[in-house]
């Protein structure tokens, strides 16, 4: 199948490896360029590399945190492929903790880098973009179901599935779209990093995989994949949904 990427230009953020990466690595396979923007230099740099130079890919090294990044993203992409067409926006994720357990200054600083964050990128791209955009915005199952000890992501991701809904309807008329991605576990430099916390992350490891109904982790190559998929023109019917890449853990409707 053609997703019809061909030339199209990205915004990729979290882009200097996971779940970014893959997709940025997805989006210049089907043809198009990318913008990654993360805050590690140097990864970048070997990204560009990686992905052909920069007639494929260009670098922002900066932190989302940074009210100015998001509209430098925007610039850059008019700068240097002279259009934009859409993002495929990933922020940090908040620190763990209750409800009741995490502080004022905890619940500010999540609000800033996960929900401004994602909607200044979502902001900036949709008045830079130079026809319809296409966005996708990585959430989390806590979007639809709260995960133990993680109230900050519990109490910000559904207010961000929610803006994906209404911004559906916003930039419909126009012919934009705006998509949901909710990761399961899949097998990132995070994921490894974690699981090598314990005493014995292979037995850590093979607990995942068994809790999920595929038996197995996921591959950041299929994240990327649905997410270059639902970007491009073939999914052009697709707009104001959340869609689970899990491996069928999540079991809320």
């Amino acid at each position: 199948m053609d997703l019809g990427l061909t030339d199209k230009v990205f915004v990729v953020t979290a882009a200097s490896g996971g779940l970014g990466r893959a997709t940025a690595d997805q989006l210049v396979a089907e043809g198009a360029r990318v913008v990654l923007v993360a805050r590690r230099a140097e990864q970048l740099d070997a990204a560009v590399a990686d992905l052909g130079g920069h007639a494929h890919a260009v670098a922002l090294a900066a932190d989302l945190s940074d009210p100015d990044t998001a509209t430098a993203a925007a610039d850059l992409a008019l700068r240097s492929f002279g259009r934009l067409d859409g993002a495929m926006i990933s922020v940090g994720g908040p620190p763990p903790g209750a409800v009741l357990g995490n502080t004022d200054e905890q619940w500010l600083a999540g609000f800033e880098s996960v929900f401004l964050a994602g909607l200044r990128v979502t902001r900036a791209v949709v008045q830079a973009a130079t026809g319809p955009v296409a966005l996708a915005m990585v959430l989390s199952s806590s979007a639809k179901t709260p995960i133990a000890n993680l109230a900050i992501s519990n109490g910000l991701r559904p207010g961000l599935a929610m803006l994906i809904k209404q911004l559906a309807d916003e930039i419909g008329p126009a012919g934009g779209r705006v998509v949901g991605l909710l990761p399961g576990t899949i097998y990132t430099d995070r994921i490894k990093f974690l699981h090598g916390q314990g005493d014995d992350p292979e037995a850590t490891r093979a607990a995942a995989a068994a809790s999920i109904p595929l038996r197995r982790l996921g591959d950041p190559i299929e994240f990327g994949r649905v997410a270059a998929f639902l970007l491009s023109p073939a999914a052009s019917y697709v707009t104001g949904s959340l869609v689970a890449i899990d491996g069928g853990v999540m079991r809320a409707l």
